[in-house]
């Protein structure tokens, strides 16, 4: 299993006036740097999570169909739209698979695919590296929609990237704080 970014998000779920006014900071001369730590911070919640904040496409590889006619999405939350399933021959022919043969459930967490009804994954003998790859949207569908407490978490996280930006030893580097995890956990998807 594979998973690679495509298409990043162009915005941080948190504006940058609102995470100086929690920084407390009124000046625009270390804009570049919040900016930056912003989108650290995003990242580490977003992994910590397994979610996806903001509308992100993604290539997902796989070496075989599932056993199981199932195939989990390890990123979350699904969006049904811009999804494809194409599979590869042991020749390196590009196959693309209908987007009628297959159901995408966005109710799980992580989402799934699976055939229709009386459909079964392509028979085609696949090669022996990412033979599948399936593209992706994952993310909340608008900033209003991520909770407010994975907000906090990142502005929390920020102030504490800012605050100890330059930690050159053991005894000056801190842990992330208890809250971040703490916020972020009411809502963290296991991947098994």
């Amino acid at each position: 299993m594979g998973l690679k970014l495509i298409t990043p998000s162009d915005y941080e779920p948190v504006p940058l006036l609102e995470m100086k006014d929690h920084l407390r900071i009124d000046t625009t001369d270390d804009d570049v740097l919040i900016l930056l730590l912003m989108k650290a911070a995003r990242e580490y919640c977003e992994r910590y999570q397994n979610r996806i904040y903001l509308m992100q496409t993604w290539e997902f590889t796989l070496d075989e169909w599932p056993a199981n006619g199932i195939i989990r999405i390890p990123k979350s939350p699904l969006q049904t739209s811009g999804m494809s399933i194409k599979y590869y021959g042991t020749d390196g022919t590009e196959y693309t698979w209908d987007a009628s043969k297959y159901q995408i459930d966005t109710h799980r967490e992580p989402g799934r695919v699976a055939p229709v009804y009386g459909e079964t994954w392509p028979s085609t003998i696949l090669r022996p590296l990412n033979g599948i790859i399936i593209t992706f949207v994952a993310g909340y569908a608008n900033v209003d929609a991520i909770p407010q407490r994975v907000k906090q978490a990142i502005k929390v996280l920020v102030g504490h990237l800012y605050e100890h930006r330059e930690a050159t030893d053991l005894k000056e580097l801190k842990e992330v704080p208890f809250a971040v995890h703490a916020l972020l956990g009411l809502d963290r998807i296991w991947l098994t």
